[in-house]
C-alpha cells in the first residue's frame, strides 16, 4: 500500500494511506532508519500489513528535501521531504522584523532548490516608523519572492493596505501544494495556520515574552491537510546556524547576486563601488542600488560567518 508520513515519534510513524482519511501507525524496518534515507515527515512510502501491524518497507524517491549537513559525521540529515513551497513568516510588529533571518531562509531555499514566498504577519500592529514594509517586499522581488500581508489575530479581518495581497491571495498561492512554514519563534506561524484552516485546526499558540522574543509552541513537524493544500508545521527557531555551509558555496546560494557576480572582470572581486571591473560600477538607478546593497549586506555578513572549505575537502584543479 502507498502512504505518506504525517508525523513521527522515534521509530513510530503516523501515515495516511492513499485514498484513506485516517492515520495508521507504522514501524519502519531497521535499514530505513539510517543515513539520509531515514524516514521523515512528507515521505511517500510503501506500507505492508502483517498480522494487524503496519510496516514501512520502502521510501519512494523524493522530489525535494529539507536537510542540513552534519560536518562531524560528514553526512546529510533530512528533516522533511516532498515540499513544493517554503512559506517564510515574519512579524510586522513583535518580535521585530529581521531582514537577515529572512535572507538566511532564502539562502536555504536556494540550497534546497525549493521556491519560497514571504508573509508579513501581525499587520494589525504594523507601524511605518519601525521599518519600510514596501521596500522590504520590493527587495524580495530580486530573488523572485512574492510577499503577502496578513493578520492572523483571532476575530479580526485584515484588508491589505500596502502590498494589496492578503490572506485570499495567500490561499491561492498555496492551492495544490505542500508547503512548510518557517520563521522565528513568536511570528505567529501557528495562528496563521489556524486562520488558514478556517477553524479546522487549533494549534497551540503563546504570547510574546517580555524580551520581545517568541516562545516555542510546536515541538514536532507534522502534516496538516486543508481543503485544497497541505501544510507542514515545524518547530520555531530563534536563530539559524550556518555551520554546515562553506564559504566557497555561498555565492551560489544567492542566485540573484550570482548573475551579477559573473559579470565582474575579476574572479576575486569584492563587489562594491571601489572595486575595479565590478558589475557595481555599471549601476545607475538609485533604487536598484539600494536594493542590491541590502542583499550584498546580507551576503557579506553570512560570508563572514560561514566556514572555509578545509584543504582535504577541496577538489583538485
Amino acid at each position: 500500500m502507498e502512504g505518506r508520513v504525517y508525523r513521527s515519534a522515534q521509530r513510530m510513524f503516523y501515515c495516511k494511506l492513499k485514498g484513506e482519511s485516517d492515520l495508521v501507525m507504522a514501524t519502519a524496518k531497521g535499514n530505513l532508519l539510517k543515513g539520509s534515507d531515514s524516514v521523515v515527515v512528507g515521505d511517500i512510502v510503501e506500507i505492508k500489513e502483517e498480522d494487524g501491524q503496519h510496516y514501512i518497507v520502502e521510501v519512494m524517491e523524493r522530489k525535494s528535501e529539507i536537510w542540513r549537513q552534519i560536518k562531524r559525521e560528514n553526512k546529510k540529515k533530512v528533516t522533511a521531504s516532498n515540499i513544493d513551497l517554503l512559506v517564510i513568516v515574519s512579524s510586522a510588529a513583535k518580535p521585530k522584523y529581521k531582514r537577515g533571518l529572512v535572507d538566511r531562509f532564502l539562502m536555504r531555499s536556494a540550497q534546497w532548490e525549493i521556491p519560497a514566498i514571504h508573509v508579513f504577519n501581525k499587520m494589525d500592529g504594523y507601524k511605518e516608523k519601525d521599518f519600510d514594509l514596501a521596500f522590504e517586499a520590493k527587495r524580495l522581488e530580486m530573488p523572485k519572492v512574492d510577499s503577502f500581508e496578513v493578520s492572523a489575530k483571532e476575530g479580526e479581518e485584515y484588508s491589505p493596505q500596502v502590498l494589496k495581497k492578503g490572506i485570499k491571495d495567500l490561499r491561492e498561492q498555496l492551492s495544490g501544494k505542500t508547503a512548510i512554514f518557517l520563521g522565528q519563534s513568536g511570528v505567529g506561524k501557528s495562528s496563521l495556520i489556524n486562520r488558514l484552516s478556517g477553524g479546522e485546526f487549533e494549534l497551540k499558540t503563546k504570547e510574546i515574552g517580555r524580551a520581545g522574543k517568541g516562545t516555542h509552541t510546536t515541538t514536532w513537524s507534522e502534516i496538516l491537510d486543508f481543503e485544497d493544500f497541505t501544510l507542514i508545521d515545524s518547530p520555531g527557531i530563534r536563530s539559524f546556524s550556518l555551520d554546515d555551509v562553506y564559504s566557497e558555496d555561498l555565492e551560489f546560494l544567492f542566485p540573484d547576486l550570482l548573475d551579477l557576480f559573473l559579470t565582474c572582470q575579476f574572479r576575486n572581486c569584492d563587489h562594491g563601488p571601489e572595486a575595479k571591473g565590478c558589475f557595481y560600477n555599471g549601476l545607475t538607478d538609485p533604487e536598484q542600488i539600494k536594493i542590491i546593497d541590502s542583499r550584498l549586506e546580507s551576503y557579506y555578513k553570512l560570508r563572514d560567518e560561514v566556514s572555509e572549505i578545509p584543504d582535504w575537502k577541496k577538489k583538485p584543479h
